[in-house]
């Protein structure tokens, strides 16, 4: 199992060992992009760490680079090629913060209203208690809600996957997991990242809408910014088009392939699916101010300090309303949100202005708790910051 620490930031993942695999070094030829040397040194250092698969992408002034390692399918030996779709996991909670911000800018619901307000009733027992914590709360994760994601059994085991990766599961069915359980702590006392916020904060749009937070996300990100390979695929198991596997072995055993898995389980907290290209496109519009009006996004902005199992991997990260900022080696830092799920990790970075853009996926759930395979991956998007600030 990958660390206790990574399971909770952003979903789960496992460590993976995967015989056979070989790296592709060159990037795939694309039509509008290419590649450079230290993009794809440092999609290389990402493989080499025991990932099946990696796909960067950088975007800026002067165009798009990209660079490939490993297999989209080792066992087809299809090459990992720009424009593959992938689960982007937790990233899914910036598209879904963004839904609520525009809510609050159009003067439907308050960031401090308090979620009974909207859901009364669902937040209850063991000492939760909706009355007291606030949509701001949710989005922030200083709600003190339990992470329901650390009682669901399907997702933690071969045989628990097996079992369950078909499920359907209702979002109240997976607040009710976390209600079981008491809070972490009152509500705005302290910080600490819960899946479940993102779940009740998908149903509080649809509360205030209507409409699921699917078709919202859909009506008002995904066709505006035209994301067309960009999907909400509810209980649609598969994935669309040219696509990367995953495999993870859940911490211990042979790796299976988790490619096809029903993502109501992650709902409004980790459900999209997309590419690269699309979530650099998505991050860029949202920092330039296209999503959301100055006041929402100047909200999304304002971060507070991340607890201890954030800063060891992220030093120095805050958390915003479903965005984080973190610290670059070179000064200054990037906005991001990464997400995980069972063999797959996305991470990502974005300039304040929205100018520059790095987003990297790599699949089979990595080199596990020793954290080389995060530390790579952090490493390929804080150093093309980097690089791009000296020239």
């Amino acid at each position: 199992m990958r660390s206790t620490t990574l399971r909770n930031v952003l979903f789960t993942t496992t460590g993976l060992v995967l015989t056979g695999v070989v790296l592709v070094p060159e990037a795939a030829a694309s039509p509008t992009g290419r590649t450079d040397d230290l993009l794809q040194s440092n999609a290389n250092a990402i493989a080499a760490t025991g990932t099946v698969g990696v796909l960067a992408e950088s975007v800026g002034p002067r165009g798009k680079r990209f660079a490939t390692a490993g297999y989209a399918d080792p066992v087809a030996k299809t090459p990992v090629r720009p424009g593959d779709t992938f689960r982007i996991g937790s990233s899914t909670k910036t598209f879904v913060s963004t839904v609520v911000l525009q809510l609050v800018g159009e003067g439907r619901i308050s960031l401090d209203d308090p979620v009974d307000r909207w859901l009364p009733g669902v937040v209850s027992g063991n000492g939760n208690d909706g009355r007291d914590i606030t949509v701001r709360q949710l989005l922030q994760h200083t709600a003190g809600l339990y992470d329901y994601v650390a009682d669901l059994p399907g997702i933690a085991s071969t045989e628990g996957f097996e079992a369950n990766r078909y499920r359907h599961y209702e979002p109240a069915d997976l607040v009710a997991i976390a209600m079981k359980h008491k809070p972490d702590f009152a509500p705005g006392a302290d910080w600490k990242y819960s899946n479940t916020d993102y779940i009740l904060a998908g149903m509080i749009i649809e509360k205030v809408t209507g409409q699921s937070w699917r078709k919202q996300v859909e009506r008002r990100i995904i066709q505006p910014l035209g994301l067309r390979h960009t999907t909400v695929p509810g209980d649609d198991p598969t994935l669309p088009g040219r696509h990367l596997k995953g495999y993870s072995n859940f911490g211990s055993g042979a790796a299976i392939d988790v490619t096809d898995v029903n993502m109501s389980w992650g709902g409004a907290a980790g459900e999209i699916v997309s590419t690269t290209q699309d979530l650099a496109s998505f991050y860029q519009a949202l920092l330039r101010g296209d999503l959301l009006k100055e006041a929402q996004l100047a909200e999304m902005k304002s971060t507070v300090p991340v607890n201890e199992d954030f800063n060891t991997i992220w030093p120095g990260a805050r958390y915003g309303l479903g965005l984080m900022w973190i610290p670059l080696t070179c000064g200054g830092g990037y906005w991001s949100h990464g997400g995980n799920v069972n063999g797959y990790s996305t991470r990502d970075g974005v300039s304040s202005d929205g100018k520059r853009a790095v987003v990297v996926e790599e699949t089979g759930d990595g080199s596990g708790a020793d954290l080389k395979t995060e530390r790579a991956m952090d490493r390929l998007v804080d150093q093309r910051f980097c690089a791009t600030n000296q020239k």
